[in-house]
C-alpha cells in the first residue's frame, strides 16, 4: 500500500507589468489570450473555459518524458479586473498529487498593473513539491509577460 501524506505550503509571487488592469484581467478570462500563455494548445495540449463564478475549467498537457498532467479547476470569486480566484486539482498519469486555492490580485500601480498571486497548497503523497509548483508558475507569469507585450528577463 502506498505511504498517504499531505503537506501543506503556500506562496506568493509578485509581478508588475506596463499593462493595464483591463489587459491583465483580459488575458486570464478570454479563452484565446489564455490559450496562448497558460498552456501550448500548439503542442498538443488541451483546456476548456467556463469563465464564470462557479464555472469549471481543465487542462491536459504532457511533459517531453511522457508524464501528463490534468488540472481541474472551479472559479469561487471573480471581480471584473480586480480579483479572480480559483481552487484546482492536478493530477499526474491520473493519480492525484495536489489541491490548491489561489487568488490573482490585479492591482492598478501608475499606468500599469501590479498583479500578486498566492496559493495555498496541500501537496499529496509526496508527488509534488513547493519547488516544482512555485517554479511553475513563475514561467507562466513570464509567459504572462509576453502575452501583454512586456520584455521579459533573460
Amino acid at each position: 500500500m502506498t505511504d498517504r501524506s499531505v503537506e501543506h505550503a503556500s506562496f506568493t509571487i509578485e509581478r508588475s507589468f506596463k499593462a493595464t488592469p483591463e489587459q491583465v484581467f483580459k488575458a486570464f478570462s478570454e479563452p484565446a489570450a489564455k490559450e496562448r500563455w497558460f498552456v501550448n494548445v500548439e503542442a498538443g495540449a488541451k483546456i476548456t473555459h467556463d469563465f464564470r463564478v462557479g464555472g469549471r475549467e481543465s487542462g491536459r498537457f504532457s511533459q517531453d518524458d511522457g508524464t501528463t498532467y490534468c488540472d481541474d479547476t472551479v472559479y469561487l470569486d471573480i471581480v471584473e479586473n480586480r480579483r479572480i480566484i480559483f481552487a484546482y486539482t492536478m493530477t499526474q498519469n491520473d493519480r492525484r498529487i495536489s489541491a490548491s486555492v489561489a487568488t490573482v490580485d490585479i492591482r492598478p500601480a501608475g499606468g500599469g498593473t501590479q498583479l500578486v498571486f498566492t496559493e495555498q497548497v496541500a501537496f499529496l503523497d509526496g508527488l509534488d513539491k513547493l519547488e516544482y509548483r512555485r517554479g511553475g508558475w513563475e514561467e507562466l507569469m513570464e509567459a504572462l509577460a509576453k502575452e501583454l507585450g512586456e520584455t521579459v528577463a533573460a
